[in-house]
């Protein structure tokens, strides 16, 4: 699409009488972060208006995690959550840490600290949030499903006045459909981003308001994971196993989780940071090879995946936490950054961070100032003060980041420096000058064949005839620059199988094959010219997860 016929398709969307719905607060996103804090927020002032907009068609559809949560923020936001717990909710019973080789693995002898899951529980995070819901919903939460926030609305000096929903029913070429519903505007008192990871909302806001200006930029890593069910008599409920070492070399920061739940289900996934170097790197294949290795294969082979996805995961952590306020929002979650590396855990930052972020507002009459000073002053940024130098101490490689990571322990981040973080887009060699690590990949036998039927368990739905939703500014550069500096990485690191190098009649050129996306965000991070954005499709669209 052209720049002129974008303007025009813009200053119509403008021309469109809208309804308008206002609220005291609204909150974009369904999400851990996002609920706890409508919760919260209704237990301190149910006088309070709030209400919380979610893109997935159901809440739940798009998140995905490990998940093994810490349940100390739970026990505090919701008492007796233990007497009627989440659907798949298994305690923790034994963890296992395992360096492998092609051929093995050697099981260390100790499990890192914050790796040691007594007292946590296996959830999934998509049922986790879909069980939430309804107790803010109880509360007088409104939650609206399928709502796609497309844009944030500004008074004239800036302040964030609440969101626009995308319209529904446009076109691929941006006209009109019979069935078009121009998007409301929600207006509100003060506006919550609780996007998860690389929102696209999030990412427009800290350019505007420089959020970024006195931290480093954000990392992160991609996770792909699959929900199986395994023949009777393999699982064993609350077993947790995390490996590193092989598929990745060692200059690659990678590693697995396999989760054992119950009714003969395991969780597994693979996490491939994507700072890596090497422009031949895939990271879904990673996580097939991984899936082959003759300490997983046998637990899965004989079974069926019930569901799998994608997602970035954001790692950057105290040195690349933005500023968290700004007239009019705040952010929370992995919006803001949270995750503890680590600990491979997010939830209980996510859910803490809200309920800080409602019992902030709740005392401050709605007004954002002064909650990014609370939250730095709070448990929530100390944990990730504690570990800040962990991940980043991987850049020089396997083994000089785990000779960091157990000095750190043993200090408890109290070294007297801060390693820097870079952004992911920057890290990748071109073509000639990396040196091609031996992969010694293995001949696979377990499903799926390919990304194309991985995005079949993923249940992704998108209507062809709508605009698409990732915008390539210059394709031009991805035929001549892309394809002899990188050899085009984006038809790699998607794990979906999204862009695609065409040779036609017409030519070479990129094909976006943009139904297949699982709304991961990796092209946004890595696109080594950061000319992708991610920008949500039509409400509703994207995956479907189950149970992840």
């Amino acid at each position: 699409m052209s720049d002129t016929q974008a303007s025009t398709i813009a200053q119509a969307a403008e021309a469109v009488e809208r309804d308008v719905m206002e609220y005291d607060v609204v909150t974009v996103g369904a999400g851990p972060a996002g609920l706890a804090f409508a919760i919260r927020l209704k237990q301190l002032n149910p006088d309070i208006s709030v209400c919380v907009i979610e893109k997935a068609s159901t809440v739940g559809a798009h998140i995905l995690s490990g998940a093994v949560i810490e349940p100390g923020p739970l026990d505090e936001l919701l008492p007796g959550w233990r007497d009627n717990p989440p659907p798949i909710c298994v305690p923790a019973t034994e963890d296992e840490f395992w360096f492998l080789t092609k051929d093995g693995g050697r099981k260390f002898p100790v499990v890192p600290p914050g790796m040691r899951n007594h007292g946590n529980f296996i959830v999934s995070l998509g049922a986790l949030c879909a069980w939430l819901a309804p107790q803010a919903e109880a509360l007088g939460v409104e939650i609206y499903p399928g709502f796609a926030a497309a844009e944030t609305l500004h008074a004239a000096d800036g302040t964030v006045l609440g969101v626009r929903i995308g319209d529904m029913g446009v076109a691929r070429d941006g006209s009109h459909k019979p069935g078009y519903t121009p998007g409301i505007d929600i207006r509100a008192k003060v506006t919550v981003l609780a996007e998860g990871a690389r929102g696209h909302l999030t990412k427009r806001l800290v350019k505007r308001f420089a959020l970024d200006r006195d931290c480093d930029p954000q990392a992160y890593s991609i996770g792909i994971k699959e929900l199986w069910q395994v023949p009777a008599g393999r699982v064993s409920p609350g077993r947790i196993v995390h490996t590193l070492g092989w598929p990745a070399d060692s200059r690659t920061y990678g590693g697995s989780f396999l989760y054992h739940l119950d009714g003969d289900r395991v969780a597994l996934g693979y996490v491939s940071g994507l700072d890596y170097r090497d422009p031949e790197y895939k990271p879904w294949e990673a996580f097939q090879q991984w899936k082959n290795h003759p300490m997983i294969a046998p637990l899965l082979e004989g079974g069926s995946i019930l569901s799998a996805g994608a997602r970035a995961i954001v790692t950057g952590g105290w040195q690349s936490l933005p500023r968290v306020e700004m007239p009019g929002a705040l952010l929370i979650g992995d919006t803001a950054g949270l995750l503890n590396v680590p600990k491979i855990k997010g939830t209980h930052q996510a859910i803490r961070s809200g309920m800080l972020a409602a019992e902030h507002l709740a005392g401050n009459g709605l007004d954002p100032a002064g909650f990014d000073a609370r939250l730095r002053g709070s448990a929530v940024a100390a944990e990730l003060k504690q570990v800040r130098n962990i991940k980043p101490g991987f850049k020089k490689g396997l083994w000089l980041g785990l000779a960091n990571a157990a000095w750190e322990t043993l200090v408890r981040g109290a070294s007297p420096w801060t390693l820097k973080v870079t952004p992911d887009w920057s890290s990748l060699d071109r073509i000639g000058e990396h040196e091609q690590p031996r992969r010694d990949y293995v001949e696979r036998r377990l499903p799926p064949r390919d990304r194309l039927q991985g995005v079949y368990y993923a249940a992704t739905e998108h209507d062809e005839d709508q605009p698409v939703h990732l915008k390539v500014r210059d394709t031009s550069i991805c035929i001549e620059r892309c394809t002899v500096e990188y050899g085009n990485p984006c038809t790699r690191f998607c794990p979906a199988g999204v862009y695609e190098i065409v040779e036609d009649a017409a030519g070479r050129r990129l094909q976006i094959n943009a139904a297949n996306c699982v709304h991961c965000k990796t092209c946004d991070i890595k696109d080594p010219y950061q000319i992708i954005d991610w920008v949500t499709p039509e409400g509703g669209s994207g995956p479907n997860y189950q149970n992840l």
